[in-house]
């Protein structure tokens, strides 16, 4: 008998930067099923398991359904208007003692757009800061930087679409088929199809076993790698010399730093055989259309915001760009965090990534919402927590987001949240960080709320209510703009709606974005006023004061850390395929059966000098902290290196990861932390899927 639904609601995935358009059924108030949208663009009918099986999170009875306030050390339930009136009891006396920059917020990546553009007015409009910023700050921001100093626009440059119209593609420090699957198997039938791919990567990636060549460098040494691809293409004569010279400047500068960088020269530094570095520069250079993808092995780095420069150099040195097959296509990890970026939720910048300080733009804000507004740059999620340490940053105000657990030096990230005078946390569960918070407030997930995301390729997409939030949960945009408006800064938005008409009027990217001409299919940034969309980027000019892409030319520099006689190995951390993120959501639904714990990936020459054997039990020692988990043997991952993710709070990946940090956006170093594996005598009674940590 066929089951019977009450609705079936067309909405957009809240899980990675895809953007899978899903078909959410629903009885009874709960989401019974999740198919995939047939004529979704990106994923063109199919889904991952996350995205189709992972929803019974929005029912778990460990959702949070009432506001808490914490008395006495501890949480008890509380009306709406008695948090409400706590939170503006504590911002207002805290900023008429310290000023409003003694306040700070985050927005929330997994939130739509109309809930980071009303967190991003609260806290400059109400509040009167720039302290605000989100999780692109730890993931993309290196990305964002790279593509605005070179290209102008701070998104992807073409679409998932692009993939197939590509006769070669390079990956470099993504895991597609585990951190964003449906693209993952659209690169593998392309490969199947005759798309030649090459995968670089210190792991051996399950698309390396579909390429034609896969690249295993030293992390850190990304940027030697692709200036030795650079000077490849040079020395072949693959550069595309009239686009070059129409279309770009300072490449007589890069074509000097190359020179140093032979195949050779880079072999020394990154390890990868010469012939190998030769034959991935010649598929590339070769092709007649050819994509450069890249994920948080590219960014998460000390000088990532660099090598995504390089990226570009690559691509504009051989004119494969603003062309169908021919795109830049940053992997964005979270389902918003393209879009929390887009809408200001950054302590720089406005809407469209202009600067704060800008008079124009700041006095076109000021006449929008009726109040001034400060033209000081606002601090960094780093910032932020070094400042509450320091005693300068007296509250703040989380929204969708599990510092004490996703971000790294988590030990720093607690002492900050313990100097906070006061803590408000938004989100739908309790988390590692509500655990410090003095409010929190009962949330809406993706699938209770409407509203819009934009995904990896900049394409914005309606997300539909398919339930109500349970208990008296609201939906993120009720509590934001009626904590402005307890504040005394009425947005005057009803609706999310109505935010994104505000967002269309100050925005020019979004000029001509409506819900109605959204449709089913979404519209890719820059909109014009007309409706007409952006599916490929700079076809005739690029998005600078002179018209034309900049080479960036950078040297190779050593990581933040290093391998040493203390700390012989070195982790990496990345993403599992069951799991997302912190595991918020994952970890509540059926996933957790068929990956219950994480585990430590270590090649067998590492495990027979360590005395460590499949399923022990290890210690794993950075320069700041220690864990404790379970060793798995492979050869996926090359000598030398380990390699975990960071899903499951009782492992706390995150307490192994320093202060090092991408030196110019502040995104931090995860991909390179030396550490010192050794094998744990196990109490009998331990239990192997809880591995605690140390």
């Amino acid at each position: 008998m066929a089951e019977r639904f009450d609705r079936t609601t067309t909405t957009t995935c809240g899980y990675c930067g895809v953007g899978c358009r899903l078909e959410a059924r629903a009885r009874e108030g709960r989401v019974v099923s999740i198919a995939p949208a047939l004529d979704g663009p990106a994923n063109r009918g199919h889904t991952c398991l996350k995205g189709r099986f992972a929803h019974q999170f929005s029912r778990s009875r460990e959702r949070l359904t009432t506001p808490l306030i914490r008395e006495d050390g501890q949480l008890r339930s509380a009306s709406w208007e008695e948090a409400t009136a706590r939170i503006v009891e504590e911002l207002t006396r805290i900023r008429r003692e310290r000023g409003p920059d003694a306040i700070a917020g985050l927005a929330s990546s997994r939130a739509t757009n109309e809930d980071c553009w009303a967190m991003q007015r609260l806290m400059r409009a109400a509040i009167g800061t720039n302290n605000i910023d989100n999780c692109s700050r730890v993931c993309h921001s290196p990305t964002s930087y790279a593509l605005r100093r070179s290209l102008g626009y701070s998104g992807a440059t073409g679409s998932f679409d692009d993939i197939e119209h590509a006769d070669a593609a390079i990956i470099i420090g993504a895991n597609p088929t585990e951190g964003h699957p449906v693209a993952g198997a659209r690169i593998k039938q392309a490969a199947l199809h005759g798309l030649r791919l090459v995968t670089i990567d210190p792991r051996r990636i399950e698309l390396a076993d579909y390429g034609v060549l896969h690249l295993a460098p030293r992390p850190g040494t990304n940027a030697a790698v692709l200036l030795g691809l650079a000077h490849v293409l040079e020395r072949e004569g693959l550069v595309a010399r009239d686009f070059v010279e129409a279309r770009t400047t300072g490449f007589d500068a890069v074509r000097e730093l190359i020179a140093a960088y032979s195949p050779q020269a880079v072999q020394e530094i990154t390890g990868i055989p010469a012939a190998d570095l030769e034959a991935a520069a010649m598929i590339y250079g070769q092709a007649g259309e050819a994509s450069i993808l890249w994920g948080l092995g590219v960014t998460e780095h000390k000088f990532g915001s660099e090598v995504a420069q390089l990226l570009c150099n690559l691509a504009l040195m051989t004119g494969k760009v603003g062309r169908p097959g021919s795109a830049l296509l940053p992997l964005r990890g979270q389902n918003n965090v393209q879009g929390s970026s887009d809408m200001g939720a950054l302590p720089d910048t406005y809407s469209g990534y202009r600067p704060v300080a800008d008079e124009t733009v700041a006095r076109a804000f000021e006449q929008a919402w009726g109040v001034p507004l400060s033209r000081t740059p606002g601090m960094k999620i780093p910032q932020m927590f070094d400042a509450a340490v320091a005693g300068d940053l007296k509250a703040m105000f989380i929204f969708g987001e599990d510092v004490a657990q996703t971000d790294p030096n988590t030990t720093h990230v607690v002492r900050a949240l313990e100097a906070l005078d006061f803590l408000v946390c938004q989100d739908i569960f309790e988390t590692e960080t509500t655990a410090y918070a003095d409010v929190i407030l009962p949330a809406s997930s993706f699938l209770e709320k409407t509203g819009t995301f934009t995904n990896a390729e900049r394409r914005i997409q309606l997300v539909g209510a398919a339930i109500e939030p349970p208990g008296e949960a609201r939906t993120d945009f009720d509590i934001l703009t009626a904590l402005s408006r307890a504040l005394g800064h009425d947005m005057g938005l009803e609706a999310p709606a109505d935010a994104m008409r505000e967002i269309a009027a100050l925005t020019p990217e979004f000029a001509g974005v409506t819900y109605e001409r959204l449709g089913r299919r979404g519209l890719q940034w820059p909109v014009a006023p007309d409706g007409t969309d952006a599916p490929i980027l700079y076809g005739e000019r690029f998005e600078q004061p002179d018209g034309r892409a900049h080479f960036a030319a950078l040297p190779y520099k050593e990581p933040g850390d290093a391998a040493d006689d203390e700390f012989p190995l070195v982790l990496i951390t990345g993403r599992r395929l069951e799991h997302y993120n912190a595991g918020t959501m994952t970890r509540r639904t059926a996933n957790l059966e068929l990956l219950p714990a994480e585990w430590l990936e270590l090649h067998p020459d590492d495990a027979a000098r360590l005395w460590v054997a499949d399923g022990d039990l290890v210690s794993v020692r950075s320069r700041v902290g220690r864990i404790e988990v379970h060793a798995r043997i492979t050869d996926r991952i090359e000598p030398g290196h380990v390699f975990t993710a960071f899903h499951f709070p009782e492992v706390r990946t995150n307490l192994l990861v320093g202060a090092s940090a991408d030196v110019n956006t502040s995104c931090p170093e995860y991909k390179v932390v030396a550490v010192d594996v050794r094998p744990v005598q196990e109490a009998p009674s331990a239990t192997p899927a809880l591995a605690s940590a140390g």
